[in-house]
């Protein structure tokens, strides 16, 4: 079972520091998130992933391979799925799919037959005969996705692989990765939308300015979102925990309330239905996953509308998903850049 670990990697173009310290593990048999904003170089790290950019410093291993001092042996390993379908405009969707599988070394009654089967599992099987060229942006990721599938690799990257597919489309995808995990394969995937990566991942890699950032240093606090049945929910949500009315926003009539952790947040809900609310719905206000990265990206800065945390402190819960960052290595020497870079 092959895993992907990095330690102390850097990638500089002239005087643009795209990633200037990545340190992390990515497990075989789980989905891992690669989480940042545009510009935290997230494409950059996965271009030196796969093979197709020298890091400047540092170290990658794909299982026991060396993607820079042995590319052909990483790249058997490898499926790699761009953000935007890049080639061969003209070909059929099942030409491009044959194409791939034949350059992957498949005897072409092989390729044929993994082209046909990949554009079922797809969901392309109905534009088979199509150019790329007239396929729309999600078919397009469809069919990036079948290439990187085409010779049944044990590492999958993927850069942004649910960007302009549909709801339908985006449930598959999920089901689909969850699939691939089962069988041990290592997933790392990058995605701005955090809350739908949460339902797919296993672990996070949180990617600010180049580096990878330790989720050790988020705030344990969390929002949630309270709706009752026909009242002033702010007020009343206030007076059921004994704070200040100020201490407690409000939004589209619902009630947001901080708590410190988990066993704070039964013990605030608790109070609210002995006090006699109908309370409608408690819910986290955000996702973890976003808690966590927003929390990274201003430590020391709580939103606007976040008001007191009503709660006694509490021991501060581990945050989910986890991130598995890797001791860091001291810097390799400058490698020498290959054919296929990009930023």
């Amino acid at each position: 079972m092959s895993g992907i670990v990095a330690q102390g990697v850097r990638r500089s173009f002239g005087h643009v520091h795209a990633v200037t310290d990545a340190s992390f593990r990515a497990e075989a048999g789980r989905v891992t998130g690669l989480v940042g904003p545009n510009g935290a170089g997230k494409t950059t790290l996965l271009l030196m992933l796969a093979s197709l950019l020298a890091p400047d410093a540092g170290s990658i291993r794909i299982g026991d391979v060396d993607p820079v001092a042995d590319p052909a042996s990483a790249r058997r390993m490898l499926g790699w799925m761009p953000d935007a379908l890049g080639a061969w405009p003209s070909l059929t969707a099942r030409e491009s799919i044959v194409t791939t599988a034949r350059l992957h070394d498949m005897p072409a009654a092989d390729a044929a037959a993994r082209a046909d089967e990949l554009l079922r599992v797809v969901g392309l099987a109905e534009h088979a005969s199509s150019p790329a060229r007239v396929l729309s942006r999600g078919q397009k990721q469809k069919l990036g996705l079948a290439r990187a599938l085409v010779h049944d690799p044990q590492v999958l990257l993927l850069d942004e692989p649910a960007s302009g597919l549909d709801p339908e489309a985006r449930v598959h995808l999920r089901v689909m990765l969850r699939a691939l995990a089962a069988q041990g394969k290592t997933v790392l995937i990058s995605s701005h939308v955090l809350s739908e990566l949460e339902e797919v991942i296993d672990d996070a890699v949180f990617l600010v300015a180049g580096a990878v950032a330790d989720p050790g240093r988020t705030p344990s606090a969390r929002m949630y979102r309270v709706r009752l049945s026909g009242s002033d929910a702010a007020a009343s949500v206030a007076h059921a925990l004994g704070v200040p009315d100020a201490s407690v926003g409000h939004d589209r009539g619902d009630a947001l309330v901080s708590f410190t952790d988990d066993d704070a947040a039964v013990e605030g809900l608790r109070r609210m239905v002995t006090a006699g609310l109908a309370v409608l719905e408690f819910s986290p206000a955000q996702s973890s996953l976003e808690e966590s990265f927003l929390a990274l990206r201003q430590p020391a800065a709580p939103a606007s509308d976040s008001p007191p945390q009503p709660a006694p402190p509490a021991p501060p819960a581990t945050p989910a998903p986890r991130a598995t960052p890797a001791p860091p290595a001291t810097p390799a020497p400058r490698a020498t850049p290959q054919e296929g870079a990009g930023a």
